[in-house]
């Protein structure tokens, strides 16, 4: 049991230098206005759309009412627009408008930008070995 604490306290310890790392425990996200929670639900939209509130939340497992207030405020910031399914009138789904596509762009190239900048050091090789030990922790966990 000792050698399954130690990998414990060794894996915290990653997870809080990760998260300090990005600056994941901000309020804001990559200087931006939104939420790390509030920017992970723009990039399922983004990468899913047309998609529900309930495939976000299978996605990401977070709590429906969380999720609920923040599409309410994405709507009334008119970032997404729903619309009824085609597929099944019970489903509503989601989509980002101009407005919203024009946030995930800046997001997402602050975030480009941000991991550039983490790894403008590192050797051809350094970087393999990283997304190569990076990929590796995926398999394991997956």
């Amino acid at each position: 049991m000792k050698a399954q604490q130690k990998a414990i306290n060794d894996i915290r310890a990653f997870n809080r230098y990760y998260t300090d790392l990005l600056g994941l425990l901000n309020n804001q996200l990559l200087e931006s206005s939104f939420s790390l929670v509030e920017a992970r639900v723009l990039f399922e939209i983004h990468t899913k759309q047309p998609v529900s509130a309930r495939q976000i939340l299978a996605t990401i497992g977070m709590d429906k009412g969380y999720l609920s207030r923040v599409i309410r405020q994405f709507e009334k910031d008119k970032l997404i627009t729903k619309r009824v399914s085609d597929k099944d009138a019970r489903v509503t789904e989601l989509l980002l408008t101009r407005k919203g596509k024009g946030e995930f762009s800046k997001l997402d190239a602050a975030s480009n930008q941000q991991i550039a900048r983490f790894i403008s050091g590192l050797s051809g090789r350094k970087l393999t070995a990283l997304v190569q030990h990076m990929q590796a922790i995926r398999d394991l966990l997956g």
